[in-house]
């Protein structure tokens, strides 16, 4: 996950924005690539970074010089203060870099009190950034402004325990709209109590799903950071009701772990442990799920077809790309690959298609494109169908027995989940009724059953049913162990 922050002057009380001028890592200029052409006419600072160069001196002078010109000139600047991109589940630690150019902007206007800048720090929060047709949250906090009158403690000479508490509460603010753990086992826990608070078909927006979820989170990470859970004994400072909480909410996250372990291994998901259904509906509902998710893929080979030449090509300039450097420090390289050379093999299939039917051109023009979208659409529920149909099947083939004894489980979790919830977090404490009245309709949660199947073939939005979904065969919730 990355975060960006965007300094911006204010003119004469109002916001001018001329361009946006992004940075990226000096080792992405200079090229004879497409991607590097595009990066240097889009008027893209180099920045310099210690790693890139064997004896790990970096000069960034002439950059930062160009960055402060172009907020006096009124343009936004986009920096990236963790300095790449990343799979981890905690933020890294913040660059100094912005508050850095705040400062000596700052100075070098010291004597125009009108001077203002104003740096908005964004969150981003991926539900699964490594798969594909994954949801995104991008979150934009409250502007932090800056004047030579209001904040002369930045301007030059400035002691450096200045800026490092600027990077600071930057650093809270982007952490304060994002998932930020210590382990992937935190979020796993969070995103598992979110579901059972807020079952599949809560009509919710991701917004709101992510605040839900950061709340248990923060309340899993204090109480494993708890002195009675690392020290084992109780902590000087923390009372015996204190205590006796974490130690609740520490137990709950582990046995929340314990029950998403079950549905793991059997392949199903909560929803299917929450709604218990007789064996016959199982059957009905396995033939129903399986016969729609043939039929869409059926009516979504044509497209699929055209989309064959964009994935084979962008398949193989990602793997050469990868060959050029380890992974950990190419994923915005990747990113950038998929986009360029998937935008570019899709126009070549567009195009070709009208030239190949040229009699018809005026037609396979519009047509092709709403083909090739719709097919993914189609494939998108053929998917989840056929997932659907993989879960209840696997849910047919456990013995009543052990089903009776998760569902025990999974009502004990239920009551502990919601006293968590309620009593101690003070989250609402009817979320099916509370989140449809403040979060309206939102993608994939369509109100009512007329509007839901008039809308299924919509060409803006699909329905999706949890926000934990991907075009997977299989739900994805489980994260990568190892360090990247």
């Amino acid at each position: 996950m990355h975060r960006m922050c965007q300094p911006q002057q204010l003119i004469n009380g109002r916001a001018r924005r001329n361009l946006l001028r992004l940075t990226a890592k000096s080792t992405q200029f200079g090229k004879k690539t497409f991607t590097s052409w595009l990066i240097e006419s889009a008027g893209t600072v180099p920045l310099q970074r210690r790693s890139d160069f064997a004896d790990g001196q970096v000069d960034n002078t002439e950059a930062m010089s160009k960055l402060m010109e172009a907020l006096e000139l009124g343009d936004a600047v986009c920096l990236f203060p963790e300095g790449m991109s990343r799979f981890h589940p905690t933020i890294a630690p913040l660059k100094t870099g912005v508050a850095r150019i705040i400062s000596d902007s700052l100075s070098r206007n010291r004597d125009n009190p009108s001077y203002e800048i104003s740096v908005l720090t964004c969150s981003i929060t991926y539900m699964h950034r490594q798969h594909f047709r994954s949801d995104v949250l991008v979150t934009f906090h409250k502007p932090m402004k800056f004047t030579p009158l209001t904040h002369p403690e930045l301007l030059a000479p400035v002691e450096w325990t200045q800026i490092r508490s600027l990077t600071a509460k930057m650093h809270e603010q982007i952490s304060s709209g994002t998932l930020d753990a210590p382990s992937w086992k935190l979020i796993r826990s969070a995103k598992m109590a979110a579901r059972i608070y807020a079952p599949v078909g809560t009509e919710m927006s991701l917004g709101d799903y992510i605040r839900v979820v950061r709340t248990f989170l923060e309340a899993f990470k204090l109480a494993e950071a708890s002195p009675s859970q690392v020290n084992g004994d109780g902590g000087p400072q923390l009372s015996a009701e204190g205590r006796a909480e974490d130690s609740r909410i520490f137990q709950l996250s582990n046995d929340l772990q314990a029950y998403q372990d079950q549905l793991v291994r059997w392949g199903v998901k909560d929803d299917r442990i929450r709604k218990p259904l007789p064996r016959p509906i199982m059957l009905y509902r396995m033939s129903l799920r399986l016969a729609w998710s043939i039929l869409l893929f059926l009516i979504s080979i044509p497209g699929l077809l055209l989309w064959i030449p964009v994935l084979i090509t962008t398949f193989i300039a990602v793997r050469k790309f990868k060959r050029t450097g380890p992974v950990w420090d190419t994923f915005d390289e990747i990113a950038q690959y998929k986009l360029v050379y998937g935008l570019v093999s899709g126009l070549c299939v567009w195009l070709g298609s009208v030239l190949f039917t040229f009699p018809i051109a005026p037609i396979t023009f519009f047509l092709v494109p709403a083909i090739m979208w719709m097919s993914l659409r189609w494939m998108e529920d053929a998917v989840s169908a056929f997932r659907a149909f993989n879960a209840l099947l696997r849910l047919f083939l456990v013995g009543p027995t052990q089903l009776r004894k998760v569902y025990g489980v999974r009502a004990d979790l239920h009551t502990r989940v919601m006293e968590l919830a309620v009593g101690t977090l003070g989250l609402p404490k009817e979320p099916e009724k509370h989140f449809p009245e403040v979060g309206g309709n939102e993608k994939g949660r369509i109100r009512g059953r007329w509007t839901s199947n008039a809308k299924y073939f919509s060409v803006r939005r699909r329905r999706k049913r949890d926000w934990n979904e991907t075009l997977r065969l299989y739900d994805k919730v489980d994260y990568p162990e190892d360090e990247y």
